[in-house]
């Protein structure tokens, strides 16, 4: 039961809920406008990238589910930018709220949330993707970045 719960939108949902608390209960100062603006552009590029990330997991036929050995190597379209899209998105709407709600202080969590996904999801991935693909899996990681 606590494996479904130890998935990657429950950790944004956590993160997303202490930023949210901390600007209602600690408010220290308004961006102003121009962070609504940006907030909602970093909250639409993360659930673009997320949602292609997502369709080329699905178009190639392998698992989007973490913790599960994936039956391709997926290096084609947003995955020639970054290896962990679906990551860089979560990273991406998290800022974005946090600017939403002027959550300023709230900023740290940014940093704090991708480093728990690379050390509760990221590293195991890899280890599983490397024994999977060997090799080709080396050269992909050669060449692009875990995060950009």
């Amino acid at each position: 039961m606590l494996r479904w719960i130890d998935l990657p939108p429950m950790w944004l949902a956590l993160f997303g809920g202490l930023a949210w608390g901390q600007a209602r209960w600690l408010p220290v100062f308004r961006f102003g406008g121009w962070a609504d603006a940006l907030g909602a552009v970093l909250i639409g590029a993360g659930l673009l990238i997320g949602v292609a990330a997502v369709a080329q997991f699905l178009g190639n036929r392998t698992t989007v589910i973490p913790r599960r050995t994936p039956g391709t190597l997926v290096r084609g379209g947003i995955y020639r930018l970054t290896r962990n899209p679906i990551y860089l998105g979560d990273a991406l709407i998290l800022g974005g709220l946090i600017l939403r709600w002027d959550a300023g202080l709230s900023l740290v969590l940014i940093p704090a949330f991708m480093a728990l996904i690379e050390k509760r999801f990221i590293r195991g991935e890899e280890v599983r993707i490397r024994q999977e693909f060997g090799a080709a899996f080396d050269s992909y990681a050669a060449r692009v970045r875990r995060w950009l």
